[in-house]
């Protein structure tokens, strides 16, 4: 009989931390993680151009070099691929989890069978509240921030997808869809639903998993026990992915609505770009970076 020495603990959690130009950020993110009993690490390099890599590749965990940026979703199907564990931690390399963060999401998913995808508590780096609740896009949205009337009226739900209301961050509840800066979700519900889908890119795959989790009957969940600190945009530049955000707004509401709808959000969206090119005088990046979504925009 083995000693109780050669008994490993068992991995109720596969966690994937996705790296792109993430060497400042990635170490403090994984580490942590690498430490916890019950946790497989995999952290995939997305060919970062400042080997990302290096700073954990001595610590006890599956590093994974993929051969390619493929994108955010691509870079987590690739770390959960294989993975046997009953529930799947999506990190961003700039978010720091800790023990007590961790078992407060598990202890959602193992008291509702349902449910499909849990998210936290998020911090900001200075220690503000994240508006990490999020409604789906909607065309009234979409055409009330094109025209800034989000910031006349930022509590009200037609104007924003994001929840504003500090008081909702207070306590559980079923979400449309969180922010995919930390998401657990049950392994069997991401297989059901084939995983992120690698068509988008950058933004918009945490929106959709999300819509697809609900549609095939997996609730999202928010839980306020739950604290995550992000830093957020590290592994991007100012002006460099508006485009892609752009683009991929189209992609969602091309898949998810109907066709006359996803033209008025392509609209829409365009009108967004648009406005942000003639407020953004001035901010030489910045407008770079709507002019270029505003191309992507009506280019599809």
């Amino acid at each position: 009989m083995a000693g109780t020495e050669d008994i490993q603990p068992q991995v109720e959690v596969h966690a994937v931390v996705v790296a792109y130009r993430s060497a400042e950020t990635l170490r403090g993110c994984v580490e942590p993680l690498a430490a916890m009993d019950g946790v497989a690490v995999t952290v995939v390099d997305n060919a970062s151009p400042d080997e990302s890599a290096a700073v954990v590749e001595d610590l006890p965990i599956n590093l994974i070099r993929a051969p390619r940026n493929g994108g955010f979703s691509y870079g987590c199907n690739l770390g959960a691929a294989g993975a046997t564990a009953p529930y799947l931690l999506f990190l961003n390399p700039d978010a720091r989890l800790d023990a007590a963060a961790l078992e407060a999401l598990i202890s959602v998913l193992r008291e509702d069978p349902r449910v499909g995808l849990v998210g936290p508590r998020i911090l900001d780096d200075d220690g503000s509240l994240s508006w990490s609740l999020r409604r789906y896009p909607r065309l009234r949205s979409t055409y009330a921030q094109a025209l800034f009337l989000h910031r006349l009226f930022p509590r009200a739900a037609w104007t924003d997808e994001l929840i504003r209301d500090e008081a909702a961050y207070t306590s559980p509840r079923e979400a449309e869809w969180v922010s995919g800066a930390c998401m657990l979700v049950r392994r069997c519900a991401y297989e059901q639903i084939g995983g992120f889908d690698e068509g988008f890119f950058l933004y918009c795959e945490d929106t959709d998993i999300c819509k697809r989790l609900w549609d095939a009957g997996h609730p999202v969940r928010f839980e306020p026990r739950a604290e995550v600190h992000h830093v957020g945009g590290a592994s991007s530049g100012a002006g460099e992915t508006q485009a892609i955000a752009a683009r991929s707004r189209v992609l969602y509401a091309r898949k998810h609505e109907s066709r006359r709808r996803a033209r008025l959000e392509t609209l829409g969206v365009a009108l967004s770009e648009a406005t942000h090119v003639v407020t953004s005088l001035g901010r030489p990046a910045s407008r770079r970076g709507h002019m270029a979504a505003l191309r992507a925009a009506l280019q599809g």
